[in-house]
């Protein structure tokens, strides 16, 4: 797999840190870093070893040899930090006749729904994914994960003499997240808790769709590892986070900044604004301003909006039936005069600085004529537009405005 252009925004570039490794990463002298698209762990100890998480499907015999020179002994035990198959994906490489598997409560269930609805979730992934990362085929179907160990609260066990405790810290990046707690060496390993990128605003919600992660949820688990006092916290991608003072601080900023979006959106559910409004006027405070890799302050907006209202907005009676809004496109061309008609106010907004209201009316033309080619000219300049004030700095929205981009310039046969 591979990265599609210099301009691959951060994150696209930390989950492809892996590519060409040839030795291990020594974040201490017991814990060793395999990068990968999540990054898998090799903590020794006295009585064989333990791994956290164990990576992507197709990179088990690589991150295998890249920490085989640092195993001790017996692979004892192997924790998976959620159930996204970057994290558990090259299990059938590590796991050994008595190995034991540590995962959440909810990770059998996450993974049996996110496996039997890939033909709903694989051509998703692949729209997003298509246009940042290459797979040299389709990646195999994920093992199926047979746990030793379930974890619903807490778990602790001792080997080799290091203690680890096992915390059940839900509704980051998954429901069923694990974090792993090192007491006596002061470090923690968050896996994606805290997103693919650290210190950056949540995707409670993802554009390609999950189980939805509730706020208070995430705060109260961001919490629990702020409390542990950690002196070195591991994630599930790049560098670990050094220094006690540092990760409390930075830590205080992301339960302050997602705490202030929390706020700011039922304060404006109180006072009757729409979450269109919210989403367009959302500033997040300079002080606790953090980073939008993944996730968006707007996005999380949405996701509380939701999380406490639900899907009706009280906005239209046609939400409440399965009819939508574009079953009437070919009455609005009619009324319009045409679809060029519209193609070419579309133009004129887009000449405006409007590409999002461009892109509402091209889309009335699209649902009656697909091939317009007029209609499909401004939808892929709106969407360029959109991608270049966007600053190519969020991924998801990179990758989404990369493949409308694609796909319309297909479609015209470019």
């Amino acid at each position: 797999m591979s990265a599609q252009g210099p301009g691959a925004p951060h994150l696209a570039k930390l989950v492809l840190q892996g590519e060409g490794q040839a030795e291990a990463v020594a974040i201490t002298g017991f814990i060793f870093m395999a990068r990968d698209i999540s990054n898998a762990y090799l903590v020794t100890t006295a009585d064989g070893d333990v791994m956290v998480n164990i990576g992507f499907l197709t990179s088990g015999a690589r991150n295998k040899a890249v920490l085989a020179p640092h195993r001790t002994g017996a692979l004892r035990h192997i924790i998976l930090t959620q159930s996204h198959a970057d994290h558990y994906g090259a299990l059938d490489s590590f796991r050994e006749p008595e190995t034991k598997i540590i995962v959440q409560a909810q990770f059998l269930e996450n993974m049996h729904d996110m496996n039997s609805l890939q033909p709903f979730f694989g051509p998703r992934t692949r729209k997003l994914w298509g246009t940042t990362v290459k797979f040299d085929g389709p990646p195999p179907r994920p093992p199926e994960v047979v746990p030793d160990i379930i974890v619903d609260k807490e778990y602790v066990f001792e080997q080799g003499g290091r203690r680890f405790e096992i915390l059940s810290t839900p509704d980051g990046e998954t429901t069923d997240s694990l974090t792993v707690w090192m007491p006596k060496e002061k470090v923690v390993f968050t896996g994606n808790l805290f997103g693919p990128v650290f210190l950056s605003m949540p995707f409670l919600n993802t554009l390609r769709g999950d189980k939805p992660r509730l706020v208070r949820t995430y705060l109260k688990s961001l919490d629990t590892v702020r409390q542990l006092g950690a002196e070195i916290l591991i994630t599930g991608h790049g560098e670990p986070i050094v220094g006690t003072e540092r990760i409390r601080t930075d830590l205080d900023r992301m339960h302050a900044a997602v705490s202030w979006v929390r706020d700011y959106t039922l304060a404006g559910m109180k006072a009757g604004k729409d979450v269109h409004a919210l989403m367009r006027e959302v500033k997040l405070p300079d002080e606790i301003r953090i980073g939008e890799f993944h996730g968006k302050v707007s996005w999380a907006v949405k996701s509380i909006w939701e999380e406490y209202s639900g899907w009706f907005h009280y906005d239209s009676t046609t939400s409440l039936y399965g009819v939508p809004r574009s079953s009437v496109d070919a009455d609005v061309v009619a009324m319009a005069g045409g679809t060029e008609v519209i193609a070419a106010r579309a133009r004129a907004r887009l000449d405006e600085g409007k590409p999002l209201e461009a892109i509402h009316l091209v889309e009335i033309v699209l649902g009656v004529e697909p091939k317009n080619v007029n209609a499909l000219t401004v939808k892929r300049d709106a969407s360029a537009r959109l991608l270049e004030l966007s600053g190519g700095t969020n991924l998801s929205e990179t990758m989404w405005l990369r493949s409308e981009i694609r796909e319309i310039e297909e479609r015209l046969g470019k």
